[in-house]
């Protein structure tokens, strides 16, 4: 038995007792992911199907190798070995080629020589590089907290026309990381924030906005003519439609993503190069992967992540350097550790294999578990905000489990309510404490967690148990304005 180390990803740590690291005596990785399992039972749903295969939105590394790749689990191990759990978080030069073909059509103004005076200096940009940057064509998904730095950045290394999709308004939420936008922005169109600050930054690029949402009957119409596309949005139908998308029009993009202190990037859609399917074939679960807004994030992170988006880029325009492609790169800011594992095409992927079985764009919703006919709530029992205060006030038996973190119970709560917190990761060691009589009431921020945390206890036999539609959000919008929210 071989002494290993298995890492645990900060999406499924509430899973695993809030652990990043468990180490564990185990011959294989399918043997050591079933001691993990057995010492943090939470786990095993989210890891493998009831069939005991291990999730394809789930990729499982030793070292740097997918054990998808090495004979699946049956993989021997050794002392020392690392094992890393990484779920999904919704040649340069052929690549630059159209950039590069109207490159030559470039000149300069004396203030533009100026300008990029520092880049003029470097051999691998020079001129020639400079004016590919500045003939380049390069659409952003989203002015939020990826599509902040990546933009800023694209617009100060000259790139000579822009593109931005997002349809989002300016909240004050958003200041904390999305340095596109100003406390005078708040309410303001985020394409209109983000137009005034890239032009101010460098009045000789071409900001063109796109104040719709990316959605499969304008996907391949708005992205139709970039050179390259930077993904920055958060959520997973959108993810896999830019994706799909892309490799339908033959265009890269770059792949950037965040959760709280870690980030993933890589670049997909390079000939002969892996897709995001090949990488993640399905997506999570609706709620298993809270989105910023649900779980948080640390403001500086995506300020490396898009900057990191931002590089790979500008490397593909100029046609220099190793790109990401077959490689995804994992960031922790808590250990300031990177960290690159290997991402191979797959011959079976349903859009960029040998013989793909998708050629052309879905309802991305459906897929990931979020349109008509597939709501995250379909199956779970709820009541309003307004129904649980009329219980309240009326002094109806219930019970009201808060799913959420400590620190969110310290922003707000519903102790007037009644609330008692037991955070999602603790729930299935606590079910014994609740009583199997009682009228349950789950909330969360939004619902999603508490939906999950309703599933989880109909399983185990609980029949009288709701989710609070909305979440904190709702009493706070229907019952209690004013209570903070976050």
């Amino acid at each position: 038995m071989a002494r290993v180390s298995i890492r645990v990803p900060t999406p499924l740590r509430s899973f695993a007792g809030g652990r990043s690291e468990t180490e564990v005596r185990a011959a294989t990785v399918a043997e050591a992911l079933e001691r993990l399992t057995e010492q943090h039972g939470a786990l095993r749903d989210h890891l493998f199907t009831e069939e005991g295969e291990l999730r394809r939105f789930v990729n499982v590394y030793l070292g740097d190798r997918s054990i998808r790749n090495l004979g699946e689990g049956g993989v021997g191990l050794s002392d020392g070995d690392e094992i890393r759990i990484v779920p999904s978080i919704a040649g340069g030069a052929p690549v630059a080629s159209p950039a590069a073909e109207r490159s030559g059509a470039v000149d300069f103004s004396p203030d533009e020589l100026r300008r990029y005076s520092r880049h003029l200096m470097i051999p691998e940009v020079g001129y020639g590089g400079q004016a590919r940057l500045k003939a380049a064509r390069v659409l952003l998904v989203g002015a939020g907290g990826l599509g902040s730095p990546a933009a800023l950045y694209l617009a100060a290394a000259g790139v000579g026309t822009l593109g931005l999709v997002d349809r989002d308004v300016v909240d004050i939420t958003n200041l904390q990381r999305q340095l596109l936008h100003d406390t005078d922005s708040v309410g303001a169109p985020k394409l209109d924030s983000a137009r005034r600050r890239l032009e101010a930054l460098n009045p000789e690029i071409d900001v063109r906005t796109f104040e719709t949402r990316l959605i499969s009957d304008n996907a391949l119409e708005v992205l139709d003519g970039w050179d390259l596309v930077v993904d920055g949005s958060d959520n997973f139908p959108t993810r896999y439609l830019v994706n799909d998308a892309c490799v339908f029009l033959g265009i890269p993009f770059v792949y950037g993503a965040i959760y709280r202190f870690e980030g993933q990037a890589s670049l997909f859609g390079l000939e002969d190069g892996p897709c995001y399917r090949c990488l993640f074939p399905e997506p999570p679960p609706p709620g298993l992967v809270p989105s910023c807004a649900d779980a948080g994030v640390l403001g500086v992170l995506p300020g490396i992540i898009g900057t990191v988006q931002a590089i790979e880029a500008v490397k593909l325009i100029l046609g220099r350097g190793r790109p990401l492609s077959g490689r995804l790169l994992l960031f922790d800011a808590l250990g300031m550790e990177f960290r690159e594992v290997e991402v191979e095409k797959d011959p079976d992927c349903p859009v960029c294999g040998e013989h793909p079985t998708l050629t052309e764009l879905i309802d991305y919703e459906v897929f990931c578990g979020l349109g008509a006919g597939a709501s995250v709530d379909a199956d779970v029992p709820s009541i309003g905000a307004e129904q649980l205060a009329r219980w309240s006030r009326g002094g109806e038996r219930y019970q009201l489990i808060d799913v959420r973190e400590p620190y969110e119970w310290r922003i707000c709560n519903l102790e007037s309510a009644g609330a008692r917190l037991i955070p999602l990761g603790e729930l299935p060691e606590k079910i014994g404490e609740l009583d199997r009589e009682a009228t349950l009431v789950l909330q969360c921020r939004s619902g999603s967690r508490s939906a999950d945390a309703v599933r989880l206890l109909r399983r185990e036999g609980f029949e009288d148990v709701f989710n609070l539609e909305g979440g904190i959000l709702a009493w706070a919008r229907d019952v209690d304005p004013s209570m903070p929210t976050y």
